[in-house]
């Protein structure tokens, strides 16, 4: 039984997906004792500045609250971090090409209507996270299940989830950073993501194996 009152949690979506996507994680984070909630954008049409002012309004009327990301979410979630001034919890992203999506770019240039798939937010997508806001407590739980499309197109070097590259996921500043085996849709429906990503919300770091 959790006493107390519950840290809000928002929860971002990705890319041609929907608030109620986020179901199963918002429900591991419950029972981790936090108040999960979702919220929908839209991910196609949506221009990148609407979107972020939009998200950094309710994060503004959520004080206290950290916010959780899937993917495209982590890239607008960041940039809406900025908007929020007195944006005092901690983020984590899940698969989030922080540092460029090359399947983003492979399927805009070579796919039949990629520009188009790719929505609005495709400059976004190609160019990553410039720098991580001040301050921020920022985790990463990349994906290595490499399931998924995106590696047809974007041929990865390395391990990816079937969509990004777990470099695509590295950049300068992260608080913590972590691979698991899961795809990169799968990242959502994981346990084992839920409870990191529940520890990194209370700790500002993930839990890793020991090195024997």
């Amino acid at each position: 039984m959790i006493d107390g009152p519950r840290t809000p949690v928002l929860l971002l979506h990705g890319l041609w997906m929907h608030a109620p996507t986020l179901h199963w994680l918002a429900n591991g984070l419950a029972r981790a004792g936090f108040a999960p909630q979702a919220l929908g954008y839209w991910s196609l049409m949506e221009d990148t500045p609407s979107a972020t002012a939009h998200i950094a309004r309710v994060l503004a009327r959520m004080p206290g609250a950290h916010l959780v990301a899937h993917s495209l979410g982590g890239l607008l979630g960041l940039e809406a971090v900025r908007q929020v001034t007195d944006f005092a919890g901690r983020v984590v992203c899940l698969g989030s090409p922080l540092a460029g999506s090359g399947a983003a770019t492979a399927v805009a240039a070579h796919v039949p209507g990629g520009r188009q798939l790719m929505g609005a937010h495709l400059p976004l997508l190609q160019a990553g996270a410039e720098a991580l806001p001040e301050g921020v407590e920022v985790g990463m739980i990349a994906g290595s299940r490499p399931i998924g499309l995106g590696g047809v197109v974007a041929h990865f070097r390395g391990a990816h989830d079937g969509t990004v590259a777990v470099e695509e996921t590295r950049v300068a500043g992260l608080a913590d950073h972590v691979v698991l085996d899961a795809s990169h849709s799968g990242l959502i429906f994981s346990r084992e993501v839920a409870g990191q990503t529940a520890h990194f919300l209370q700790e500002g770091r993930f839990q890793h194996a020991a090195k024997g």
